[in-house]
């Protein structure tokens, strides 16, 4: 579905929604979504919603914690709603206290591995992480271990989890993977793997041929090839792991109501739809994934633990700096 028939869809029924009749409030959203994609969201929930006006603010999810404990410390709790990029930060939150529980009617059409199961937050999309080559590469990768054979040596670059959140979860589950683990890390610097910063880094390298295979979150590099940019995507054999940008609401929220609808308008039909539209993985298994996207069923998740992966972020941040440097 186009974002304009979904826009027109969304119109359309805005009024037969319940509490379309309540006096206006007031939400207020922090959410790392790239500006465009928030002013999207924004707008879908307030045209199914015309009676709930969103105020929102827009940062790299370290940035909104870093306000957000500001606020907290001086006394203020600002946001009813975050829509940020991992669960981790989202399980230090709910450890903190800070979250309230939620059980969303719409959950039931989502996998158990994509929610808190106490309702404390749900994820909205899967942005995963797989395997980028440029077009002209010798070699066609098609499992995580490719990346460690000698054909592969001084040839793959990938984010660091010392800058990229995304990578922070994808060490974390591949780390706890049975068939991998740290010794798949340990065989990656072996055979020379690059750790450039951030997925940007790693799709300049790529499209440029500097380094013609690379780790990377899969919209960017679908979206470039979509551009006529000369990378494949794959999604490895052995599954491939995500940030699921979760939705959650604040213990102090002003208007837990308004923003228990926005939750599950996020998690609806029309919700997912808008993440299809805007060129991601909708988490709602129902819709079909976007062009450039094989078929639901052909992608495998690798399961993450966030509240392991939140114990285990520093030593793993140390134990990636000890092998990759930075």
């Amino acid at each position: 579905m186009s974002y304009l028939k979904l826009h027109r869809w969304i119109l359309a029924t805005a009024l037969a929604l319940p509490g379309a009749a309540f006096a206006q409030q007031t939400l207020t959203l922090y959410t790392s979504q790239p500006n465009t994609d928030a002013q999207m969201t924004v707008d879908a929930f307030t045209q199914a919603n015309p009676d709930i006006k969103v105020d929102w603010v827009r940062d790299g999810t370290t940035q909104l914690m870093t306000r957000l404990r500001a606020e907290l410390s001086a006394g203020v709790t600002k946001p009813d709603l975050l829509l940020i990029a991992d669960s981790v930060t989202m399980e230090s939150l709910k450890r903190e206290g800070l979250l309230q529980a939620y059980l969303s009617p719409e959950r039931v059409q989502y996998d158990a591995e994509l929610y808190d199961p106490e309702g404390y937050y749900y994820g909205t999309k899967m942005i995963t992480t797989g395997i980028a080559y440029h077009t002209r590469a010798a070699q066609q990768p098609e499992r995580w271990q490719d990346l460690v054979n000698e054909p592969y040596r001084n040839q793959v670059a990938m984010p660091s989890p010392l800058y990229s959140g995304a990578a922070l979860i994808h060490l974390a589950a591949l780390t706890d993977h049975s068939d991998l683990g740290w010794d798949y890390y340990t065989a990656l610097n072996q055979n020379g793997v690059s750790a450039q910063g951030g997925n940007g880094a790693v799709l300049t390298a790529i499209t440029s041929g500097t380094k013609p295979y690379g780790v990377i979150v899969d919209f960017m590099a679908i979206r470039e090839a979509a551009k006529g940019s000369p990378i494949q995507f794959i999604f490895p054999e052995e599954g491939v792991t995500a940030v699921t940008e979760p939705v959650a609401i604040l213990k102090d929220a002003a208007n837990p109501e308004a923003a228990q609808r926005f939750v599950d308008f996020v998690l609806s039909e029309a919700g997912q739809q808008l993440v299809q539209a805007q060129g991601y993985l909708p988490a709602r298994e129902d819709i079909a994934p976007p062009e450039g996207f094989p078929a639901r069923n052909e992608i495998k998740l690798i399961p993450l633990n966030a509240g392991k992966a939140l114990d285990q972020a520093e030593s793993n941040k140390q134990r990636f700096s000890e092998l990759f440097g930075g």
